[in-house]
């Protein structure tokens, strides 16, 4: 966990200097939306664990640990429901199934099932969750993650970055306008790439103005 902490405030100080560096209106709508993004997702981060906790954890742990990718979910008014297949979890002692909840959260550890651990961690929820009324139940070969709605709407998904993603999607392959559907798709490019992808298109837009500015493309791109 804070590995991830440590990525995402590199990404933003990167982001930060980026956006000292340029003047073009769309480039800074598109690291602004970025730095937003970055600022938000270290926002609803849990907070680092004290160093002997950690160590005292993975004492306790033993083994090795596998994460868990696979799940299904669905909701109700009040609930959303997570549902994660572990063969034999039933079988464990309740303590060893545990769940810590915040309001845009939830870690989920299994400790030794089968002489493996397992873990499951989703941070910055769509929406907020209550930390009282959330829970975990154990089923036959399951873990029901019940997360308890602090407003009860649909959500149409499970965290703010998968919104985000959709959204982006959705505007990037937008062509009623052919032109606003390439800046969305260059936007998308810069938001999800990596330092390579945003330095060819910082490159790329360098050439365009030296082009428009000797009168060779009119287009502001």
């Amino acid at each position: 966990m804070a590995a991830a902490r440590e990525e995402l405030l590199k990404d933003l100080e990167e982001v930060k200097e980026l956006l000292a560096k340029t003047t073009r209106k769309r480039l800074r709508d598109v690291l602004m939306t970025e730095k937003y993004k970055l600022e938000l997702e270290i926002k609803n981060q849990p907070p680092p664990k004290p160093k002997d906790a950690v160590e005292e954890e993975k004492v306790s742990l033993g083994g090795y640990t596998v994460k868990i990718n696979n799940y299904g979910w669905d909701q109700s008014d009040k609930f959303i429901k997570i549902y994660i297949s572990l063969n034999g979890v039933q079988k464990l002692p309740a303590e060893n199934v545990q769940v810590n909840f915040t309001e845009r959260s939830f870690d989920l550890l299994v400790k030794n099932l089968n002489g493996k651990n397992y873990t499951m961690t989703f941070n910055n929820l769509l929406k907020p969750i209550s930390v009282e009324g959330s829970s975990r139940k154990i089923k036959t070969d399951m873990v029901l993650v019940m997360c308890r709605k602090k407003r009860e709407e649909k959500w149409e998904c499970l965290t703010q970055v998968e919104k985000e993603s959709k959204e982006k999607e959705k505007a990037a392959y937008d062509t009623s306008d052919p032109s606003e559907g390439l800046m969305n798709l260059l936007k998308k490019m810069y938001a999800e790439g990596d330092d390579e992808m945003k330095r060819t298109i910082n490159k790329a837009w360098v050439e365009s103005r030296e082009k428009q500015s000797k009168g060779d493309m009119p287009m502001d791109i």
